[in-house]
């Protein structure tokens, strides 16, 4: 074959599969059968491997997937990609209206309603037409470019206008269009069913599962799992002569993006609230989960002139639909163990679908809550999945018992080590009082590790269920003693992973002490109280000295916290784990830097209004990096406010107080002094 024909036949096929990605994903009328479409993608990827000088950017091969990834880099975004307000009531909608026609100072208003994916939010950047960036939501203002990843999932255009595509003018130089990634219920089944074939462990649900693949950093993995994507937003663009969300949906829809299904244009919120009504049973027949509605203000001008609070747009808000419940059969009750050894009642259930998802767990949260239901093996059992996530039993059907079922008597020791189980000071929590219990060990290595603590990248749950068992783990310090030997021979472990968890292991040493503090797991002490602990005390040994009284005047610490501290720290255990974490090398002090140059020493700042430069996340740390204290709420103590765009009732509370009110800018220059 010449090059020419070669470039002939490439296009026409590129043209070819164009049409039937359309056809499939975007119209569902497939004219072709999978197995003739993976022919025509397999011809085109053989000819373009004999002539890769004809390979392009927007191919349909480069759906299949490239190399392996070594990690994700952190990306901006440059508008946040904000959180929403959402509401369990229609009351709470009709508050929310009164609110945006307060704001708008009009009598009527129309919206714009659209279903809730319960998926994962991502962006997608197209320069001149092309897709150049896909990032995950984050934390809002940054977030993971997984481009690569994105370019597998066949509902996601490689350029606009997508090929056969009819768009009314031109397209923007820049669009950043956000939406929605999912798996599908059939997808979703398809994918455990491949899992339980293999003898690995099933996903929970469809959204876990595609949070998993989208961290993966093979794209040929990515692209076997049928991801999808739903479009609804827009983020930066160079210009977008749209008015409304309606027409803006209509614009998407042309450039061959594939938009929400099930949406409505309406003239009030009372027509919210009918659609609402009208949806509820149809969302029991979707092949994808839902997790309630999206009601917008439809007018883009009325939409900016509203603005945003530091989490959320003031024209957004979603409307969740009370708890879902489905009545099964109790098999059994298991007793899991935590990192702090508490001792928690699982119901094992005859397998029952809520919100879209076969359910055959769910919590009975303690003893007293079994005593209270009087739940017994064998009984017929009311399930429900609140804000349709996390089920659990809320009831028993009594007059369906059968027989005189036995009363579920609470274990009086650990199930997994045999120790003591044990209700202390009036908790309501039963604990192993065990710190040797393997359970409780492999709880306190996975919180030790996670990326809020020690961020020890690749030390999943997988891999220390492996470390505990090989008995190559025994206690938190180990972490800082495995041999790479030891790991390499580890079950799905190879050398390339082994040498990127010991580089994380090592870079985990030099971790901030807050994390080291929180990551410790001593009970009662959150993230945010490490924080206030690491501020004050500036060094882990200063800590451990520390007496009740002393924990007791440090605001925000309170007597169960001091205690918890104290008990912790005079453990002879705890001493021999932090010795040799210091033998490892792990910083125990707060960074030279920091104690060195504090502008913000002693000083309490809150924060309102959405900020250039920094995250919710990212300021706080700040803050507390240069020494000053952060709080949620303005008070006659607050040293100043820190204001950013649209800021909220922070603002106005500051000013009645008399409250020192300080631009980004002005705290840019605080810092720097």
């Amino acid at each position: 074959m010449t090059k020419a024909e070669a470039r002939k036949k490439i296009e026409k096929l590129r043209k070819e599969i164009d049409f039937h990605n359309r056809k499939y994903y975007l119209e569902t009328k497939p004219v072709i059968s999978d197995q003739e479409f993976d022919r025509l993608m397999h011809e085109l990827i053989e000819l373009e491997h004999s002539f890769p000088e004809f390979v392009a950017p927007d191919s349909p091969s480069q759906r299949v997937g490239g190399v392996p990834l070594q990690g994700f880099k952190t990306v901006r975004h440059e508008i946040p990609m904000m959180s929403m307000d959402n509401t369990y009531s229609y009351g709470e909608l009709r508050d929310f209206d009164a609110r945006v026609k307060k704001g708008l100072n009009t009598s009527q208003v129309d919206y714009f309603v659209e279903e809730k994916i319960d998926g994962v939010s991502i962006s997608l950047l197209y320069r001149d037409g092309l897709f150049v960036l896909g990032a995950t939501r984050g934390d809002g203002r940054t977030g993971d470019d997984i481009t690569e990843n994105l370019k597998t999932i066949r509902s996601i255009p490689l350029r606009i206008p997508a090929p056969g595509a009819k768009l009314r003018g031109k397209v923007p130089e820049l669009v950043e269009v956000r939406g929605e990634a999912y798996l599908s219920h059939t997808s979703f089944e398809r994918l455990n069913q491949d899992k339980e074939k293999a003898g690995e462990e099933l996903f929970a649900n469809p959204r876990n599962a595609c949070a998993g693949t989208l961290k993966l950093l093979d794209p040929k993995l990515v692209a076997k799992r049928d991801l999808s994507v739903f479009c609804h937003g827009l983020g930066v663009t160079g210009g977008v002569s749209i008015g409304a969300q309606s027409g803006f949906f209509e614009w998407l829809r042309e450039l061959g993006f594939k938009t929400i299904e099930h949406t409505k244009h309406v003239k009030n919120i009372e027509a919210v609230i009918d659609f609402a009504e009208a949806f509820k049973e149809k969302r029991e027949r979707l092949d994808y989960d839902i997790d309630g509605l999206v009601v917008k203000v439809d007018s883009f001008e009325a939409q900016r002139l509203l603005g945003t609070t530091s989490k959320a747009p003031r024209w957004m808000i979603a409307y969740k639909y009370p708890a879902e419940q489905a009545v099964t059969l109790l098999n059994d009750i298991e007793i899991s163990v935590g990192r702090t050894g508490a001792l928690t009642p699982v119901a094992i259930l005859q397998p029952v679908r809520l919100s879209g998802t076969a359910v055959s767990r769910a919590s009975l949260h303690n003893a007293d809550e079994i005593e209270r239901l009087d739940v017994r093996v064998g009984d017929q059992v009311r399930v429900e999945k609140s804000g349709e996530i996390i089920p659990k039993v809320v009831g028993v059907l009594k007059e369906k018992r059968k027989g005189a079922l036995k009363k579920f008597k609470f274990p009086e020791h650990c199930p997994v080590c045999g120790s003591r189980a044990v209700r202390v000071g009036g908790e309501v929590v039963i604990r192993c009082v065990s710190l040797a219990c393997p359970a409780q060990l492999k709880g306190r290595i996975k919180h030790f590790a996670m990326r809020d603590t020690m961020d020890i990248e690749g030390m999943g749950d997988v891999l220390v269920e492996q470390l505990v068992d090989e008995k190559l783990v025994r206690h938190l310090a180990d972490i800082y003693e495995l041999s790479f030997e030891s790991v390499v021979k580890l079950e799905r472990m190879g050398r390339k992973s082994a040498e990127n968890l010991f580089a994380a292991i090592e870079k985990s040493k030099m971790q901030e002490l807050y994390r080291l503090i929180y990551g410790l797991g001593i009970l009662n002490v959150g993230e945010h109280a490490a924080q206030i602990l690491a501020d004050h005390f500036q060094n882990l040994d200063r800590l451990m000295e520390a007496r009740e009284e002393e924990l007791c005047t440090i605001r925000e610490i309170g007597p169960t916290t001091a205690r918890s501290i104290v008990d912790f720290f005079t453990d002879s255990g705890t001493h021999k784990i932090v010795d040799r974490l210091r033998k490892a090398g792990v910083r125990f002090n707060v960074a030279e830097a920091k104690r060195s140059v504090a502008p913000l020493a002693g000083k309490t700042i809150v924060v309102t209004g959405v900020l250039k430069k920094y995250s919710r996340n990212e300021i706080e740390q700040t803050i507390r990096r240069f020494g000053g204290h952060w709080s949620s709420s303005v008070s006659q103590k607050t040293s100043f406010l820190l204001v950013g765009e649209s800021p909220g009732s922070k603002y106005d509370k500051a000013k009645k107080l008399g409250v020192k009110i300080v631009t980004e800018a002005e705290f840019e220059k605080m810092i720097k002094s």
